[in-house]
């Protein structure tokens, strides 16, 4: 089901604007209730001794994915954290770009398991996983 435009916007502009995600170069592509897909591209910045993207980036990309999926879900003054998550790695990244698909499982009223992907480009896998998030109620603030 299609989230609020709105909503949308500001999801995106939170994705814009975290100086990690800027820092990866993660990118907004598609999202629903429930869903969501980033796209990274392959960068030298990002690769490990051997020439290939280090699996804490595809993680990274997997993570936010789960993230943002979640978001669309929840209620206004709550906020999101991953409690774990399991991936396995299948197959090396040496160039192009790197596809992140999150897609909620079971939304409980505080925890949530989500599944995960990363794909290349041409659909060929990359790391598969599983993620379960807690659902946390923002600390209240004090008004002076």
């Amino acid at each position: 089901m299609p989230i609020k435009e709105s909503y949308e916007k500001a999801l995106r502009r939170a994705v814009a604007n975290a100086p990690y995600y800027q820092l990866m170069q993660i990118t907004l592509d598609q999202i629903d209730e429930g869903f969501s897909r980033f796209r990274m591209p392959f960068r030298k910045e990002l690769t490990q001794a051997y020439g290939v993207v280090h699996g804490g980036a595809i993680a990274s990309l997997a993570d936010t994915a789960v993230a943002f999926a979640l978001m669309t879900m929840i209620q206004p003054g709550e906020r999101v954290t991953t409690a774990e998550f399991k991936i396995n790695f299948l197959s090396s990244v040496y160039s192009g770009e790197m596809i992140g698909e999150a897609r909620i499982v079971n939304k409980g009223r505080k925890l949530v398991m989500a599944d995960m992907e990363v794909k290349k480009e041409d659909g060929q896998l990359i790391a598969k996983g599983l993620a379960t998030y807690m659902i946390v109620s923002s600390p209240q603030t004090v008004e002076e």
